[in-house]
């Protein structure tokens, strides 16, 4: 069982009222937290000013060793956080491990980061009215950070908001999925460890009322929130003038065209599609493949999502483990429903395993209409649709028609196709020959539209972090 405290200032709380973690393969408790609430909020606010002069007179090596040390720790104790995030995700045990070490990669880039957090020389003679004066300009911490996570990787994406901010020089107050508590609180007591100021560090458990008193408070500078696009454009709205990231999930395309490998674009579909039971902002969630080769395609596709084995995510020899909790079971046995109705056939799937009822069969649905949630929306569980097109034209009208733009993986040998959809494709990322799952914790990531604003990887999250102050130089007098 776990139990935890959490942090306001680098110190430990407890309180009565507790938040239930529950395994969702067995729908057992197997830990809690104390519950927060806005008076905390506030509490770490005022302890956050204070964390916010402490960072700012620690150099950018000290700041660069204290993450280092961060990514050390985790990596010493990485089978410790991997069988954590098992019990609060349900994901396999070899996908935990996956997010660790892609946490340890993300603190470590963010260490590397904080040593190049610079400025640039300004040519202010090129303006008619420059000569005679130098400029240039730096950039120093924005302030505090509030940061919310969601619970399908509660490690992974703290740490690409919290590593960055103290690289950046920014305290932070970070509130985890309530349902996925445990693996943030561990690693933010790893920050504390490696040296962080302590009063830089809060982590707090909660609702809603939580994160709204975090995004709204006046003191808070920056914004970054990963979630759903509705609570999303809450936030949006009442946050008031700060900096906002927000990555707002998708229903992610793959384009299979009429030269595509198709062995290897099935494979890969697969391993996108079915990924923490489909529970991925960038899982493969549409295909669309060309009429020539679309019934070679999805026999292959059958084949390799028969492969799959579902069930126990301690297994290591489990592909698919449970979906988070029972009602979003029904909610996508209810779309799957729905698409049917109106045309679209159910390949394989479908269903819920009858004795592990958070255990969701890998599921294809095939002839997907584009007025169905399934097409439409964020599915967020173990099933991919499946839709043909006639030309490349109309494949990408087809990514395009959706309120989300994160990212689009795009089968193809012809280079002219592929310069399309890099020109053209509503999104922030466009994979060429890879699935829209690929991430690599360096690169910006991001989408358009409906899939939030900004970018996240280290370097690209310190720019909102940060402000950019100018200096000038009059050498006239």
């Amino acid at each position: 069982m776990y139990k935890l405290p959490f942090y306001i200032g680098g110190q430990p709380i407890e309180k009565e009222e507790k938040i239930d973690v529950i395994y969702p393969y067995t729908q057992e408790k197997i830990g809690e937290v104390p519950k927060g609430n806005p008076e905390d909020v506030e509490k770490a606010i005022k302890k956050a000013k204070i964390g916010l002069k402490k960072l700012k007179e620690l150099t950018a090596y000290e700041k660069y060793k204290i993450l280092l040390k961060v990514a050390n720790l985790l990596e010493e104790r990485q089978k410790e956080f991997a069988k954590a995030i098992v019990y609060e995700v349900g994901k396999t045990i070899r996908e935990a491990r996956t997010e660790v070490q892609r946490a340890i990669n993300t603190i470590t880039f963010s260490a590397e980061e904080a040593k190049r957090i610079g400025g640039e020389y300004l040519p202010i003679d090129a303006s008619p009215n420059g000569v005679g004066k130098r400029g240039f300009y730096f950039r120093e911490p924005a302030g505090i950070a509030a940061c919310i996570t969601p619970f399908n990787f509660p490690l992974n994406l703290t740490a690409h908001k919290i590593a960055p901010a103290i690289a950046a020089g920014c305290p932070f107050i970070l509130k985890p999925s309530e349902r996925t508590p445990i693996s943030p609180i561990m690693l933010c007591e790893l920050f504390l460890e490696a040296g962080v100021p302590k009063e830089a560090v809060s982590v707090i458990p909660g609702f809603a009322d939580v994160g709204q008193a975090m995004t709204t408070h006046p003191d808070v500078r920056v914004v970054s929130f990963t979630g759903s696009l509705k609570v999303g454009e809450i936030i949006a709205k009442q946050a008031g003038l700060k900096k906002i990231v927000m990555e707002l999930g998708s229903n992610s395309a793959v384009v299979v065209d009429e030269d595509a490998n198709l062995e290897v674009a099935a494979k890969k579909a697969v391993l996108g599609g079915f990924a923490v039971a489909g529970q991925v902002c960038i899982s493969v969630q549409r295909i669309l493949v060309h009429e020539k080769v679309a019934d070679k395609f999805q026999k292959l596709l059958e084949e390799e999502v028969s492969k799959l084995k579902f069930g126990d995510p301690m297994d290591e020899e489990t592909d698919v483990g449970p979906i988070i909790a029972v009602d979003e079971v029904n909610r996508i046995q209810s779309w799957i429903q729905e698409a049917v109705q109106k045309g679209a056939k159910l390949v394989k799937g479908g269903v819920a395993c009858a004795e592990e009822k958070t255990v969701f069969q890998p599921t294809i649905v095939s002839d997907i209409p584009e007025d169905t949630k399934l097409f439409y929306e964020e599915a967020f569980a173990p099933v991919v649709t499946v839709k043909r097109f006639k030309n490349i034209d109309e494949a990408l009208q087809l990514v395009n028609k959706t309120n989300y733009g994160l990212q689009v993986g795009v089968f193809t040998n012809n280079i002219k196709n592929a310069w399309k959809f890099i020109e053209n494709a509503q999104v922030g990322g466009v994979i060429i020959n890879d699935i829209p799952t690929f991430r690599a914790d360096h690169m910006p990531y991001g989408g358009v539209k409906g899939s939030g604003i900004g970018r996240e990887g280290p370097k690209f999250a310190i720019e909102d972090y940060t402000e950019i102050k100018t200096v000038m130089f009059d050498l006239n007098t």
